[in-house]
C-alpha cells in the first residue's frame, strides 16, 4: 500500500535501515513538497519490492545510457505522471535518490537526476559526475547531478 510522504512532519518510516535515514527522509520530503507546490501532486512511495517495475525501469535506463549499476539496495520507489511528464523515483539505502523525468512528448526533456543525502559519500558508480550543492530546510545540504537521456524507454 502506498505511503503518503508528509513534508510537514518528516518521518523515517520506510527508510529506517539507511545509515543517513533522517537526511534521506528529509530529501524524500523535499521532493514531496516540490511536487505538491508545483503540480498539486500528492507524493506517495511504495516499498521497492512492491514497485519492482519502477526500480527495473530506472535501473535499465542507468545501465543502457551510462553503464551504471547502483550497488545500494533500493528501499522505496514511486512512479507517476504530472502534465506531460512521466516521473519515477527510487530511494536507496545508501541515502541516494534517483529520479527520471521523461517527457511523453518526443521533443520534450528527458533526464536522470541524482541526489545525495546529507552525510553520504559519493558512490563509486557515480564518481564521474560533478555534484552541485543546494540547501534545504527539510534535508540539509543536498548534492545533485544529472544526465540527459538519449534513447527511448
Amino acid at each position: 500500500m502506498p505511503q503518503t510522504v508528509d513534508f510537514a512532519t518528516v518521518s523515517t518510516a520506510g527508510v529506517e535501515s539507511s545509515p543517513v535515514a533522517p537526511a534521506l527522509a528529509g530529501l524524500r520530503a523535499n521532493e514531496a513538497r516540490y511536487f505538491k507546490n508545483k503540480y498539486d501532486h500528492v507524493f506517495t512511495v511504495d516499498p521497492a519490492d512492491e514497485a519492482r517495475s519502477t526500480v527495473e525501469w530506472v535501473s535499465r535506463i542507468l545501465e543502457d545510457e551510462r553503464g551504471i549499476v547502483i550497488s545500494s539496495r533500493p528501499l522505496e520507489a514511486t512512479a507517476f505522471q504530472v502534465e506531460d511528464l512521466r516521473i519515477a523515483y527510487v530511494f536507496y539505502e545508501s541515502g541516494l535518490s534517483i529520479n527520471v523525468m521523461y517527457s511523453i512528448d518526443d521533443s520534450g526533456k528527458r533526464a536522470v537526476g541524482f541526489k545525495l543525502s546529507d552525510g553520504m559519500e559519493i558512490p563509486e558508480e557515480l564518481s564521474a559526475f560533478k555534484f552541485a550543492r543546494q540547501k534545504s530546510k527539510l534535508a540539509g545540504t543536498i548534492r545533485g547531478s544529472y544526465f540527459v537521456i538519449k534513447n527511448q524507454y
